[in-house]
């Protein structure tokens, strides 16, 4: 495959039994083959994607020392500001040539779990910034959730089977910033290989060339999305839990061209998680003689600390 697919969820939402089967055989097909696909009929509206990148912009354009007062330390980087260099791809020391912001579930039906997560952090600077960040965040969980309901009927589940480990999920809205890069970047990228740790990821800002997915031949091939469309892609914690039948592709972001050096560019991805105990074990239905069982039972919770002590964002 040499490019990415495009779907429409309004077809899976149409009430058509017919519309809604093309959309469940298409993406499954996609994340089969390459565990991307080019999303229309999302729910962010133009004037919310506005706002968005607006008060991004207006945050990451405040001075470094004043960014800094919202690194919170002791959370591995899961609310707030993360800063430029201090991520790293699985199994490479430099850092990625980016900085980042985290908001995260906003709980409100259910006192203990809210205690699991750290609060949101608020931005004083730039007012409009945590009120969009949360209606983007509401935006694109409805999305996901959607997304989740076509894959399930696609494995043979429930159609409702994800819905309860969703709801009030670690799951995460992540404002980049790749700076203006200035000097010759020894081994960095804008974002090394990797693959992502969760269920499935929902990016804003694929329109320019920049990011890469492998194919299965081992090709870098561009995954640039029309101006509605969403780039939504399949995480390490589906591919287990399907035992690798849903691909979690590996991708990356390149640097640009030198004449381009000079820009920032900016990509909003939301990472959608499910509750710390939903079982990744794999499921019965992806395992057959010729797909013998893959991985080892591991709970979600467990699974992403192991991931984030290898990003170094925990000790």
């Amino acid at each position: 495959m040499d490019r990415i697919p495009s779907v429409n969820l309004e077809d899976f939402i149409s009430g058509d039994p017919n519309r809604k089967q093309k959309f469940i055989n298409e993406i499954g097909k996609a994340y089969e083959e390459i565990g991307f696909v080019a999303l229309k009929g999302h729910f962010l509206d133009d004037a919310l994607v506005d706002k968005l990148y607006a008060e991004v912009k207006n945050f990451f354009d405040l001075p470094v020392e004043t960014k800094r007062k919202y690194e919170i330390e002791g959370i591995g980087g899961q609310r707030g500001y993360v800063s430029f260099g201090k991520e790293s791809a699985k199994g490479k020391k430099e850092g990625d040539l980016k900085e980042f912001w985290h908001f995260g579930q906003y709980v409100d039906d259910d006192p203990e779990r809210a205690k699991e997560y750290p609060e949101n952090v608020e931005v004083k600077e730039v007012p409009e910034f945590n009120k969009v960040g949360k209606e983007t965040y509401k935006m694109l969980e409805k999305t996901a959730k959607y997304v989740l309901r076509a894959l399930a009927l696609h494995l043979g589940l429930e159609e409702t089977y994800f819905d309860h480990y969703i709801h009030n999920g670690n799951s995460i809205l992540r404002p980049i910033h790749y700076p203006p890069i200035t000097e010759e970047p020894k081994n960095a990228v804008r974002a090394a290989a990797h693959g992502d740790i969760n269920l499935i990821t929902l990016l804003m800002g694929a329109q320019g060339r920049g990011l890469q997915v492998q194919n299965h031949k081992g090709e870098w091939i561009d995954a640039i999305a029309e101006p509605d469309e969403l780039m939504i892609n399949v995480g390490d914690m589906l591919s287990r839990h399907s035992n690798n039948k849903l691909k979690s592709t590996i991708h990356r972001v390149v640097n640009p061209p030198r004449e381009l050096w000079g820009t920032s560019r900016y990509s909003i991805p939301f990472f959608m998680h499910p509750i710390s105990e939903m079982k990744l074990n794999v499921l019965d239905s992806c395992v057959d003689e010729d797909n013998p069982k893959q991985y080892d039972d591991i709970t979600a919770g467990e699974f992403l600390n192991e991931r984030l002590i290898e990003l170094g964002l925990k000790k």
